[in-house]
């Protein structure tokens, strides 16, 4: 570990053409080192360093997998053909008929309870029209009581200038037989 971080260390700055000395291992085709890059792209300090001689250079810590590279190969997959899988249909379809069954259980469930909260609602309004009709009424009912009032009758008599008929003005019906109500024409008594 020593030596590689001494390896590290000794590099010049700009080297990047991925062949590396017997000292420091086998050539890379890759990328930059990237203590080689931590150093080109981090301040006058490690500018500064470079120029120092080999034994006062400050070596950098390693990177956590520093020695591994991706490689990305590319795939032609343009003539690979997917085969149809017999059974996929019957899984989707099992699938579909599991979701609405269980869509209907929940809904069967939760219904009940919905037409609940609904009916309760509709109580609620319908009390508060009950009170709103009864409060109407009992208003009605006073103003008919003071309009029917013995003194407000007689006030109204006194106006329009009615007056008690004297008691010998007073005509009283015959008791015959036949009753006044059912006289037909001409004041004869019904048969």
């Amino acid at each position: 570990m020593a030596a590689h971080l001494a390896n590290i260390g000794t590099a010049e700055a700009g080297d990047y053409s991925g062949e590396m000395t017997p000292r420091t291992g086998p050539a890379r085709t890759g990328p930059a080192r990237t203590a080689k890059v931590h150093r080109n792209f981090f301040g006058k300090a490690q500018r500064v360093a470079d120029r120092q001689p080999a034994a006062q250079a400050v070596p950098l810590r390693c990177f956590a997998n520093d020695d591994i590279y991706f490689h990305v190969k590319r795939m032609d997959n343009s003539r690979v053909v997917r085969q149809a899988d017999p059974k996929a249909g019957g899984v989707c379809w099992k699938l579909i008929g599991s979701v609405a069954a269980a869509a209907m259980l929940l809904i069967g469930v939760l219904l009940p309870s919905a037409y609940g909260l609904l009916a309760g609602y509709q109580i609620q309004t319908l009390k508060e029209e009950s009170k709103r009709l009864a409060n109407e009424q009992a208003s009605l009912e006073l103003a008919e009581a003071k309009l029917l009032s013995p003194e407000r009758m007689e006030q109204l008599a006194r106006e329009q200038q009615f007056i008690d008929p004297e008691p010998q003005k007073v005509v009283y019906l015959e008791s015959t037989h036949a009753s006044v109500a059912m006289n037909r024409r001409g004041g004869q008594p019904k048969k």
